[in-house]
């Protein structure tokens, strides 16, 4: 995890569990995370392979241009990640592990950013964990989304997040996010591993191909320039 605030939803969720498995979505107490409430959403994962929003923050509703409640999740992920994140939502429902989700977004006019997103898995009402509760964090420069929405996403790394790993300390009264015309560049993080382990993968079966190979190309940049930096520092 990279974000901050990943680490303290993952913290609140570990709290929450008291000692059993998951926690149950109506211990969510929404005074505790207020400042975060506007990037968090309710995934009802009843069938992982058809995962629907029950609830949306306002803040990630307006980043992809519509109201997501109701909506699938997986409806602007292009295939192969969303046959991935099938697998990795039953897989973190199966070992009740949260998963966090290294992604590119891309706009329509090909503006891109990168997103983190986390989901926790949540019982309802004590019935077997079927719910995800979720945040969207944004990692890179948000310019490219100033009055654009969301069009596509490509998962590009996946991570299940071990409970017994220690978690970074952070002030629990942090400001209130900023709206995405003030957000700063995020540093630059370090590349994860690529969920689909191909050097070149065909992004014609994809659709929209032109698209996601600019989002591919630009991120293998990224790859690049993190290699290059990380073997300027050693020598």
């Amino acid at each position: 995890m990279k974000h901050k605030n990943s680490h303290l939803l993952v913290g609140y969720w570990s709290r929450l569990r008291n000692g059993r498995d998951v926690p149950d979505q109506t211990d969510i107490d929404p005074r505790q995370i207020k400042r975060l409430l506007s990037y968090t959403f309710i995934l009802d994962c009843e069938n992982p392979s058809r995962p629907v929003y029950r609830l949306a923050g306002t803040a990630l509703c307006e980043r992809f241009g519509f109201e997501l409640k109701g909506t699938g999740f997986l409806a602007h992920w292009e295939s192969q990640s969303g046959l991935a994140l099938a697998s990795l939502l039953r897989q973190a429902l199966q070992t009740n592990q949260p998963v966090c989700l290294s992604s590119i977004a891309a706009t329509a006019d090909n503006g891109m950013v990168e997103l983190e997103t986390i989901l926790a898995p949540v019982s309802f009402n004590g019935s077997q964990p079927k719910r995800f509760f979720g945040l969207v964090q944004m990692l890179s420069d948000p310019t490219p989304l100033l009055g654009r929405a969301i069009a596509y996403e490509r998962l590009i790394a996946s991570q299940l997040i071990n409970e017994d790993e220690p978690l970074p300390h952070y002030d629990q009264n942090l400001p209130p996010p900023p709206p995405p015309s003030m957000m700063k560049s995020h540093p630059k993080a370090p590349y994860l591993r690529l969920v689909v382990n191909q050097d070149h993968p065909n992004l014609s079966n994809f659709g929209s191909g032109d698209l996601l190979q600019k989002m591919f190309d630009a991120f293998t940049r990224l790859k690049g320039a993190a290699n290059s930096d990380e073997l300027s520092r050693s020598s």
